[in-house]
Formats: structure tokens, sequence, C-alpha cells
């Protein structure tokens, strides 16, 4: 048995996809509502409604149920709600289970990874394997061919994951570097908000290429200080997750970045998505942590600006092309 913990896109596809390669599977969701229909319809018709819930899929309101006689939890509920979801588990989750983060973000008052929250809540006993990589919740469900990283520090752990997992069309890389995955995998988020500022503003080609490239710099820069490990970055979570997310038309964090850049308000580009585009609360934790490590970070900061209201999409493209130049090696 296998129990999900949040039924947006990404658990539910999580959940479809462990019930497809033999899995059962219960699939916990806050709103009653929304699971009643998810009963009645077998498809989550808000965030996943072109696929059907294989049949060993069970859907439930009730937390003690959802985690009743089961070893194997994935956490993927929103950054925000994650602390609150793993308390309200914890009675119910049994000593040693392994726990399976596939929440991209950082506590944005805590400025904690999601490892560090769920470990803050379920104590040492649990193992926490952290799940990140270049994958759409759909596409995933879809049986498109993904690549991604299971990344702990118990060993054991991760190659629990990776063989519970696999499939034909989804491959498990392991990395004991939880540091570096879980810091590539959010702050991937604020660059493609960027990437959609360039989208938006038909800036073409080469200023995209030119924003990833100098997006990995700045994201490796800040993952590294905090203790992540440089060619982590250049990997999946890091180099490939950024470029997914930057150019991929299913990207919420660049669909918020589009719509700036086309001049609508952030509080009406929120209110007009059902799924969370986690880039932008990650910006605030991200400038907190580069003020803390001494990093510079012009690219978030920048975007920082824009989101408050402070500057618009043009206004911050040209701030970040106008900095002193400098070489490479040592640019910020």
């Amino acid at each position: 048995m296998v129990t999900v913990l949040g039924a947006g896109s990404w658990g539910t596809s999580l959940a479809v996809h462990l019930g497809r390669i033999g899995h059962d599977v219960r699939l916990w969701a806050r709103d009653r509502a929304l699971v009643d229909e998810m009963r009645v319809r077998r498809a989550n018709t808000v965030y996943l409604p072109e696929v059907a819930l294989p049949d060993v899929v069970s859907v439930t309101a009730t937390m003690e149920e959802a985690l009743r006689d089961t070893d194997l939890v994935v956490s993927a509920t929103p950054s925000h709600g994650c602390r609150a979801v793993m308390r309200a588990a914890a009675p119910y989750i049994a000593p040693g289970a392994t726990i399976v983060s596939a929440t991209k973000g950082l506590e944005s008052d805590t400025l904690l990874r999601m490892s560090e929250v769920i470990a803050q809540e379920l104590g040492p006993a649990c193992p926490v394997v952290v799940l990140s990589g270049p994958s759409f919740a759909l596409e995933v469900a879809q049986q498109l061919p993904t690549a991604v990283l299971a990344a702990s520090s118990d060993e054991r752990a991760t190659e629990l994951v990776q063989a519970e997992f696999r499939a034909a069309y989804f491959r498990l890389y392991g990395s004991p570097d939880v540091v570096g995955v879980e810091m590539g995998g959010a702050l991937k988020n604020v660059i493609a908000i960027a990437a959609g500022f360039v989208e938006g503003l038909g800036l073409g080609h080469n200023a995209l290429a030119a924003l990833i490239t100098r997006g990995l710099a700045e994201l490796t820069r800040l993952a590294c200080a905090a203790g992540g490990r440089r060619e982590t970055l250049a990997g999946l979570s890091g180099l490939g997750d950024l470029v997914l997310t930057c150019t991929g038309s299913l990207s919420r964090n660049r669909h918020v970045g589009i719509e700036l850049a086309r001049g609508r308000k952030l509080a009406d580009v929120l209110a007009g998505m059902k799924m969370i585009a986690e880039g932008v609360r990650t910006t605030g934790a991200a400038l907190a942590l580069g003020a803390n490590y001494g990093v510079e970070l012009p690219i978030a900061t920048q975007m920082a600006e824009v989101l408050a209201g402070r500057s618009d999409a043009r206004s911050a493209v040209e701030a970040l092309m106008l900095r002193r130049q400098r070489a490479e090696a040592e640019a910020g």
C-alpha cells in the first residue's frame, strides 16, 4: 500500500503512476467535495481531467484512513501547506515508514527545504527521499518517458523508492545530495518566471538561452553555498529541470511570467490559476537565503521587484542587461 498526500496535478499523477505499475494506492485530499467528485468520475477533473484513475487508487479526505497499513508515503502538497499536512499525518504514520517528498519549494518563514520540514514534524524514525527532476505531471500520467532523481542520505530508502517507482517510461537515478537536489528543484521556478518575461515580451531565443545559462549559474551559487554539490546542479534536478520549466508550455511559473509581461497584475494572474506557481513564494525565500550566505542573486532580485509591483517585466530585463560586465567565471 502506498499513500499519496495531496491531490493536485502532481499528487494525482503519481497516484495514477503508482497504481498503474501494480501498487494499491490511497490518494488523500483536503477538499471533501473534490474527493467525492473523484470517487464518482474516477478522474481529477480540476487538476488532471484527461487522466482516469486506475481501479486500485482509492480517494479519501480522512488522514487516518489514508495512512492505515502503509509504509510508503508520498508528500505532494504545496510547500506552504507541507508542515501542516505532515503535522496532521504524524500520529498515523508508522514508525520507519519511508517518506517521499515530491514538493519543490522552500518554507517562506523558516527558509527550510521540504525534507527538513518533514523531518522536523516526523522525527528521525522515518527516512525521507526527495523526488525531483524534469517531470510535468501530465506527461508522467500519459506514460511519456521521464527521468528523475531520488535523493536521500539513507541509501536503502533511495533504493526502495527507485524499485517501487520504476516503470518502462519512468527512470530514477539515485543521489546522496539532498541539498543540491532540493535547491535546484526550488530555485529553477524563480528563473522560470523570468523565462516567461522573455516569451511574453517576444525577446527571442538568444535571450532565453542567456537567461537559462545565467539562471543555472545563479541557482548553482546558492545551492553550493547551502551545501549542495556543483555536479548535481549540472544534472537532472538542476539543468534538466531548469530547461523544462523555462521552455515547456505546461510550466506554471513560466505562465506567470508571460502574463506579467503582458501587463496583467500578479493577483489577477494567480486568481485565474487552479495550480500553485511555487516560484512566486520561493523568490523571497531565495533572496533571504542569498543574504544569509552572502550570495548575489540578480535574477531573483529583479523577479522580486516585479512580483512586488515595484517594477515591470521590461524594466527588469533591462536592469539585468545593463549590469556591469565582467568575465563569465566571476559574474553574478
